[in-house]
């Protein structure tokens, strides 16, 4: 695969609590992850994301990291890790990996160092009282008050303290975990909460101060060839957020404004030219993202009468015709996979799999959910454990208790159960990576004009897509049908469908 492999790759998301148990005790690990590494080679995609994986306390999910260099032991071993790396390797499959900049864990050795003597106290935002009034991005304040008096800064959980990207030793211990990791083979990095790492009295999100960090990471990067940055940026101003992707910054970042529109042909052809209009000028490609572990799966979203997603869990719990979910979700996922740019699966999109929202409060491990007061529902209802095989749980995810429970109506949606069933979602995820291999991934489109209730378009290697979002069917365009996400109507492509044609 090329030095710019990453402009037009599949990329799959695993968030390795919930992938696979190798080891029997009910949590996901590597063990688990490089026995089903050819399910993901088979997939079809070319690289795999993990969530953090380092020793934590898991106040946040692993968000909170003890240790930059090491495994979580719950996960296995750094040898274990460094297997992994190479099996996937040998599978032809790149590894992306999460690195935490904007904050540590309390159980990190610097923060204990820090609570010890005053004088360490700079690596971190500390100050003899809170310097404003913010609120943490979890809930409550972002201040919180250590023995001695003083008060430390963290934007999400007060497990998670903000480093003070001022002092140079934060850059350096930094820049040295990238080696570490690049040495070790990992082709590229997640950068969580990219935007927000400087900070001054009054601001903390997009300050330009930001950049040159980027910039000397962009370096390091380029020292290995091939490797890539991927940012996490929430930014509502397009302009600002381009700044991120300059040539000698960020490869790529991740397109939220995608991932929480809803499913309105208005409003995914804007999203869609907006995010061309911002990538195009600065030759970086466009991501293309339906979900990841932090938002409400598209089954689900797109079953609802609104479905646009936003943080909060304002929609939590209203009704869902998962049927009708299920047909967008497909047609969805052909539409994101045919647009010019990379496109990210997070793991269970391809079997799927709807949002659990019933899970029992006392099961619910997510900071947001006790942070509200259990107003916010949290984020546990996408990271239940994935179903591999069998008619009732643990449904092969391991030999223990999943840490969450999998509702029983899953025996329809194993992998196994969709591996020989053709009209599958697996199945339909299976073949239109295959084919987007061959003709879709890095390039530009065409639209092609059929009605304001139709998304259509021609991309480099002539495949068309056409996604109808309109309550009638409407009339294919010439050419031979490829692939379909659902059944034709008499040649015709039906509401909530998308059909690749060439």
């Amino acid at each position: 695969m090329s030095q710019t492999w990453w402009r037009g790759a599949a990329i799959y998301q695993v968030y390795l609590r919930s992938f696979a148990d190798g080891n029997g005790d009910g949590i996901g690990d590597l063990a688990g992850l490089r026995a089903r590494l050819p399910y993901l080679r088979d997939l079809g995609i070319d690289a795999v994301w993990l969530n953090p994986w380092y020793p934590s306390p898991m106040a946040d999910g692993g968000y909170d990291v003890a240790d930059y260099r090491g495994i979580e032991p719950v996960f296995g071993t750094l040898a274990e890790a460094e297997r992994f790396i190479e099996e996937a390797h040998a599978l032809g499959l790149k590894v992306i990996i999460d690195v935490v900049p904007n904050h540590s864990s309390t159980e990190s050795a610097w923060f204990k160092e820090a609570l010890a003597d005053p004088a360490r106290r700079d690596r971190f935002w500390f100050s003899d009282e809170p310097l404003n009034d913010w609120q943490s991005i979890f809930g409550g304040p972002a201040w919180t008050q250590v023995p001695d008096g003083q008060w430390y800064l963290h934007l999400f959980a007060p497990e998670q303290p903000d480093f003070n990207w001022a002092n140079p030793e934060v850059h350096r211990e930094f820049e040295d975990v990238l080696r570490f990791w690049f040495e070790r083979g990992v082709d590229g990095f997640r950068i969580d909460s990219a935007a927000l790492l400087v900070k001054s009295d009054t601001a903390y999100e997009d300050l330009d101060g930001v950049h040159d960090v980027y910039r000397r990471w962009r370096e390091i990067a380029d020292e290995y060839g091939g490797r890539v940055l991927i940012g996490e940026v929430w930014l509502p101003d397009q302009e600002r957020f381009a700044r991120y992707l300059r040539p000698d910054e960020l490869h790529t970042a991740f397109n939220f404004d995608f991932l929480s529109c809803p499913w309105d042909p208005a409003e995914l052809r804007r999203v869609i030219d907006l995010t061309l209009a911002t990538h195009t000028p600065i030759g970086a490609p466009p991501t293309w993202v339906l979900s990841n572990h932090d938002v409400t799966r598209p089954v689900t979203r797109y079953g609802r009468a609104d479905t646009a997603f936003e943080h909060g869990g304002r929609l939590h719990g209203t009704p869902s015709d998962l049927e009708l979910g299920y047909r967008r979700a497909r047609a969805a996922a052909l539409l994101a996979m045919a647009l010019p740019g990379s496109v990210y699966v997070y793991q269970g999109e391809e079997l799927g799999l709807p949002e659990v929202e019933d899970l029992p409060d006392e099961l619910r491990q997510d900071p947001m959910h006790a942070r509200s007061g259990g107003a916010n529902p949290g984020r546990d209802g996408c990271r239940v454990p994935l179903p591999w095989s069998g008619e009732e749980p643990p449904f092969g995810f391991g030999g223990g208790t999943p840490w969450l429970p999998q509702p029983e109506s899953w025996r329809k949606l194993t992998a196994e159960a969709q591996r020989t069933d053709l009209g599958s979602m697996l199945n339909l995820y299976r073949s239109a990576l295959r084919l987007r291999r061959g003709l879709l991934g890095d390039g530009t489109l065409t639209w092609l004009p059929m009605g304001e209730r139709v998304l259509a378009f021609t991309r480099d290697s002539g495949l068309t897509c056409v996604t109808n979002l309109g309550p009638t069917p409407v009339p294919l365009p010439p050419g031979r049908v490829l692939l379909a996400s659902g059944p034709l109507d008499d040649g015709a492509v039906p509401s909530d469908t998308t059909v690749w044609l060439t």
